[in-house]
């Protein structure tokens, strides 16, 4: 009797998932799913162009040049944040020895 019930179970959910894609099978779709659909696909096309414009634009621009001058300026600059950098830790070290120093004498 149990295999008999198995069987009948098992025959059912094959029938349920044996059906077969052919002319005659239909979907049931709202019109609100299709136009969320047409919607995405207008959206994905419309990025798409915007973005080989934009590609098309980036490869008729000139190649930014960095000139010698510039180069050295922003070098120039550099090095002299570092100093400045350097100037500011020596005074801080120089504040803190004398803090030390005070904190010493208190006690």
């Amino acid at each position: 009797m149990e295999k008999c019930v198995l069987t009948t179970a098992q025959n059912n959910a094959k029938d349920k998932m044996a059906k077969e894609l052919n002319e005659e099978t239909a979907f049931k779709i709202s019109i609100k799913t299709l136009a969320g659909i047409a919607a995405l696909i207008f959206t994905l096309v419309g990025m798409w162009f915007t973005l080989q414009a934009d590609i098309a634009e980036a490869k008729e621009l000139p190649k930014p040049e960095i000139s010698k001058m510039e180069f050295d300026m922003k070098d120039v600059n550099i090095r002299q944040s570092i100093k400045n950098t350097e100037r500011n830790v020596e005074k801080l070290e120089e504040r803190m020895i004398r803090m030390e120093d005070k904190i010493d004498q208190l006690r």
